[in-house]
């Protein structure tokens, strides 16, 4: 733009006023030089914006990653890369048993020291200790292959169903297995080596609680009363009277039963193992089992008949450390049960309406606080004769049923029963456990021979 525009006109562009220089006259004019530096920050503004979009559209600045550059994660939440974060120094030392070669998962391989090992390694991981009340592990499995029953495999998913349910509903740790641990050890002699391997891979857990594929926990409030095992070392549902005087394989059951885990039961598991299929005289214990018990008719050596044998002959090395359990249904025969279901629901309604609480909703993680409030309203929770216990456990839920000679995978059930019965009384067993469970979303099953359920109108809303 030419400046030099005269001494006193004015541009024939705006008409402004003129601005007198040293050493001549000069007409500076103002809103041109306005308008140029408002046209100037305007390119260059948009120049700007245009680089700062082309800089986020070529390069790893998204939006998240500005915002995360300008914000970075607090220490705590960064991830190590040195991998072994949660893992001490004393985990890859040689006091850690895991690192020990002689300590091994198998039946046959003793442990010795167990006690003083496990503690070592309790005490190392703190946050793993039993606070509050014992830690359990439940241990349960079926065979590998699929069932020859066609809906046998359906049987023990829905089986399996019902013991996740029990154990979520009370911070109860699960393994289900599918595998041989000891080829040799098969049908009922399985558990053994399953529960002694558990014992190795979980020394957090105080007690180890097996359970056959074919027993339904139908009572999801009942808690286990670990407190009274205090001084017990495997607690199994049995009768003393039909073990040391009537000498029966069936006085009590193997299927179900809970061992602590300590070096008491390592040893006691080798000796009772020490009966089944993996060994040279396993036909000779069969004799020997069928000739010391007064009711066994099979020649064959079988976990059940061991134990009744260890207890009736080796009394003083295992008796005084094993319970038998009859004061709750640990293992509740089917056929005494399933007809009880309708009738042992309505004493709970009974109770329900005149204690409407009972029936409010709550959060599921609620359910073991309101299964005490039910326990204390129905009188369940006080000490009582063994009369009256008796009476107790017909007027409650029976706390597992087992669904003994039914055999839902083989199908090949036990003559003394109608395969007939077997079906609807798994089938109505898990419904009325599942009614249990589905209360807490709201629904219910139609009747106990249904799998269709409906939701649930009658819930108490107290205000």
């Amino acid at each position: 733009m030419n400046t030099d525009v005269g001494v006193t006109g004015k541009s024939s562009m705006d008409g402004g006023s003129a601005i007198h220089f040293k050493g001549g006259w000069k007409k500076f004019r103002v809103d041109g030089l306005y308008d140029w530096l408002i046209f100037m920050g305007g390119a260059m503004s948009a120049l700007l914006l245009v680089w700062a979009l082309w800089r986020i559209g070529s390069s790893d600045y998204t939006m998240e990653a500005l915002k995360i550059r300008a914000n970075p994660l607090p220490q705590k939440c960064q991830v190590s890369n040195n991998g072994d974060s949660g893992v001490v120094d004393w985990d890859k030392g040689s006091e850690n048993y895991f690192n020990d070669p002689e300590v091994g998962y198998t039946i046959g391989k003793p442990i010795k020291d167990w006690d003083r090992m496990r503690r070592k390694w309790l005490q190392q991981h703190p946050h793993l200790k039993n606070y509050g009340k014992p830690r359990v592990l439940m241990v349960s499995g079926s065979q590998s292959t699929p069932c020859k029953n066609p809906i046998g495999d359906h049987l023990l998913l829905k089986f399996f169903k019902n013991k996740v349910d029990y154990c979520r509903l009370h911070g109860i740790d699960i393994f289900y297995n599918t595998v041989l641990l000891e080829e040799h050890m098969y049908t009922f002699w399985a558990k053994i080596p399953l529960v002694r391997a558990a014992m190795v891979a979980h020394p957090e857990a105080e007690w180890i609680w097996w359970m056959d594929s074919d027993a339904a926990i139908t009572d999801m409030d009942f808690e286990l009363p670990l407190e009274s095992y205090e001084n017990y070392n495997m607690v199994v549902h049995g009768w003393k009277h039909l073990v040391y005087e009537k000498r029966s394989w069936v006085s009590l059951n193997a299927g179900i039963f809970l061992i602590r885990n300590c070096e008491w039961s390592i040893k006691f598991m080798e000796r009772w193992s020490s009966m089944g299929p993996q060994t040279s005289h396993f036909d000779a214990s069969g004799k020997l089992l069928t000739d010391a018990l007064s009711d066994r008719a099979f020649k064959d050596s079988d976990d059940q008949s061991a134990l009744v044998y260890l207890l009736l002959k080796e009394k003083d090395k295992w008796g005084d450390k094993i319970l038998l359990e009859h004061s709750y249904n640990l293992n509740g025969y089917w056929i005494e049960h399933v007809g009880t279901y309708e009738d042992i629901a309505k004493k709970y309604e009974i109770v329900e309406k005149e204690h409407p609480i009972l029936n409010q909703r709550h959060a599921e993680k609620m359910s073991t606080e309101y299964a005490e409030l039910r326990k204390a309203y129905m009188g369940f929770d006080k000490k009582v004769d063994a009369a009256r216990e008796a009476e107790i456990n017909k007027e409650r839920r029976s706390f597992v049923t087992h669904f003994t000679g039914c055999q839902p995978c083989s199908g090949d059930h036990n003559k003394i029963y109608k395969r007939e019965n077997c079906m609807k009384g798994m089938e109505r067993a898990l419904n009325f456990a599942d009614n249990q469970v589905l209360r807490n979303y709201g629904f219910k099953h139609d009747n106990l021979s249904s799998d269709h359920v409906t939701p649930i109108s009658s819930f108490y809303i107290p205000f």
